[in-house]
């Protein structure tokens, strides 16, 4: 990770004041002798302090911080059900309370210096989201008080969902329902939630002998879209399709249908994670649930008590919701 970026202590240490001292300097507080405050906003200058916003809301008395760090593309993050129930069970967990929320959303490249900056200010805790886990370690390493909302590098804290057992429910359901020319799509390697998925689908492929039928891309509705284009293209008497996230599935469908294929009638679709997009679907998908905003929820309070440590992890079921999408 990055040399880490000056702090307030190392102001107060250039310019031979207390931390305090630095503190009304920056706050625009009395208290501060003339000289002194030139003195500090020099030496602030000259090693490029920037003051972290979250110790400016600590300083004025605005209780603890609960920082969310999102290494995503911006418009995703606008976009997808996922984040938005993330940041709902955080708030729904610190509402009432004297803390607050910090959202980060940055892109891969850039994820080490926010965390980087984030580990030298830390206050109630962090939450990591899609953070690549050796990016994970290294910042658990720095700091002991963060949850990822995945399983993560071995001994990182981290809430999930029971991944493998909700994909395999959701092959057994489309196999039990008679299909016979059954497909997976899902999420990019690398990616914990999506190999859990991947995991659960083989095990049925196997348990069910039936043929091994996927294609893998990002968590979008685009890639959604493309590959079942491309499987109906490769394989003509495909009848159903899991996929491993909802806004993918919601591609999936658009491709079924533009091709003339009805659901359920023709191609049965079965999503996860049971966002608000799958009931509101036509037909309304049918979706493995997995409880987003308890599991935000549960990572906030057990930073806000202090309760998380090295090894620490809370997984939730996953249960299948079976809509008019994969109907017999």
């Amino acid at each position: 990770m990055p040399q880490r970026r000056p702090t307030l202590a190392d102001v107060a240490a250039g310019a031979g004041v207390s931390k305090a001292a630095v503190s009304r300097v920056i706050n625009d507080a009395p208290g501060v002798a003339p000289h002194t405050r030139a003195r500090v906003r020099e030496v602030i200058d000259r090693l490029g302090y920037r003051p972290d916003p979250v110790a400016r809301a600590l300083a004025s008395g605005h209780g603890d911080v609960i920082e969310l760090v999102v290494v995503d593309d911006a418009t995703v993050f606008g976009s997808s059900p996922y984040y938005g129930r993330v940041t709902a069970g955080i708030l729904q967990e610190l509402a009432g309370t004297n803390s607050q929320l910090s959202v980060h959303v940055v892109e891969k490249p850039d994820a080490a210096a926010l965390l980087t900056r984030i580990a030298d200010t830390v206050s109630a805790g962090v939450v990591l989201v899609n953070v690549a886990p050796a990016l994970a370690a290294e910042f658990h390493a720095r700091c002991e008080r963060v949850v990822a909302m995945s399983p993560s590098a071995p001994g990182v804290p981290f809430v999930g969902v029971e991944n493998a057992e909700g994909a395999y429910a959701a092959m057994v359901h489309l196999h039990e329902t008679g299909r016979k020319r059954i497909a997976a799509l899902h999420g990019q390697e690398g990616n914990p939630c999506a190999e859990g998925r991947r995991k659960g689908h083989q095990r049925a492929v196997r348990d069910l002998g039936i043929p091994d039928v996927a294609a893998a891309g990002k968590f979008r509705r685009e890639a959604g879209y493309e590959l079942t284009q491309r499987l109906l293209a490769e394989e003509p008497e495909l009848d159903a399709i899991f996929v491993a996230c909802d806004l993918m599935a919601t591609g999936a469908m658009q491709a079924l249908a533009d091709a003339g294929r009805r659901i359920p009638e023709d191609v049965a679709v079965v999503g996860f994670d049971d966002s608000v997009i799958a009931a509101c679907s036509t037909p309304p998908m049918s979706s493995v649930h997995q409880p987003v905003e308890q599991m935000a929820a549960a990572a906030t309070r057990a930073l806000v008590r202090r309760q998380v440590a090295p090894h620490w992890q809370r997984v939730f079921p996953a249960e299948l919701r079976v809509r008019r999408s994969s109907a017999a």
